[in-house]
């Protein structure tokens, strides 16, 4: 009997040595050493973000429960979980591992860490020792603005008053001038506003954002955004400067304005684009025809100018 256990002593101090040798690798490979480093240069990011173990995940999403799941999408999936004190969390998993993600991912997590804006969702820390990377967030409980403007019956139930609040929060959260080194998001998008219970806007997905040197007005970088929200002058040149964000939040206030998606494949001719249809049809005098009942209900009911 003893001898039997003798023997299960060195499996189980070799099963551990594997164990935290792979926790190392992982580590390593989602870019824990860099971030380690530049935590080290940001004094403010290494007291509000932290590097979470894998236990700590673990336990918080109930090993990965698939009940825990609240959003599943080509991006990854995203945990409900909660943390010790009871501490709701939204934990981002990332569905593929490449060098392109974990460059994202670091970014991000950078980008966030120098950040604390009311309008801007939280990033409370990150877990480095898992096969991809992860993210912990606030917990935001209604969902994006998109599925509240687009999804069956949402919409209406949105008074104006709300909606002009939502694109005055919008607007806040752009970062130009709200950290000491300016920030362009690159993909703002109703997919990527997040609004909680109060209907509050949250901007998330920071993983494609540049942080802009104070000596210049623009950067020249590989094309990122979304068709329908994606500035022209942006796409045709690969200039990046601060409207390009700005071009974002004008298709994102005409989706507030009518109720239509910035890209939909379904319809007609230049119906597909909103911004396209849009300014053709305030061109022609006809825009008050696509804008939303409410703005006449609720709103102004003089036609939107500017």
């Amino acid at each position: 009997m003893v001898s039997g256990c003798i023997g299960i002593i060195p499996q189980m101090v070799a099963k551990r040595r594997k164990f935290i040798q792979l926790r190392e690798k992982f580590f390593q490979q989602n870019g824990g050493l860099m971030l380690q480093q530049l935590f080290s240069k940001l004094d403010s990011s290494a007291e509000t973000t932290k590097i979470f173990t894998i236990e700590e995940v673990k336990n918080a999403t109930n090993n990965f429960s698939e009940s825990e799941i609240v959003d599943r999408g080509g991006f990854g999936t995203v945990y409900k979980g909660i943390l010790s004190q009871n501490k709701i969390v939204a934990i981002k998993k990332s569905s593929v591992v490449d060098q392109s993600q974990v460059d994202q991912f670091v970014n991000e997590v950078i980008v966030l860490s120098q950040i604390n804006h009311r309008n801007v969702v939280k990033l409370l820390g990150c877990g480095l020792e898992t096969e991809v990377p992860l993210l912990v967030y606030e917990f935001i409980t209604n969902e994006t603005l998109y599925h509240n403007l687009h999804g069956a019956g949402h919409f209406s139930s949105i008074p104006w008053e709300i909606c002009l609040r939502i694109a005055k929060e919008t607007a806040g959260a752009y970062l130009h001038s709200a950290t000491f080194i300016p920030i362009i998001h690159r993909d703002v998008k109703s997919t990527n506003i997040l609004l909680d219970d109060n209907f509050t806007a949250k901007v998330s997905e920071f993983g494609s954002s540049r942080l802009v040197p104070l000596d210049k007005t623009q950067l020249t970088t590989m094309v990122i955004g979304t068709f329908g929200y994606l500035d022209p002058e942006y796409f045709h040149t690969g200039h990046l400067s601060e409207k390009s964000d700005t071009y974002n939040f004008g298709v994102i206030l005409m989706e507030l304005l009518t109720g239509i998606k910035a890209l939909s494949f379904d319809k007609p001719g230049e119906e597909r684009n909103l911004a396209t249809y849009f300014l053709s049809s305030k061109k022609e005098n006809r825009l008050s025809l696509i804008l939303d009942d409410r703005i006449v209900n609720e709103g102004n009911t003089d036609e939107p100018t500017g």
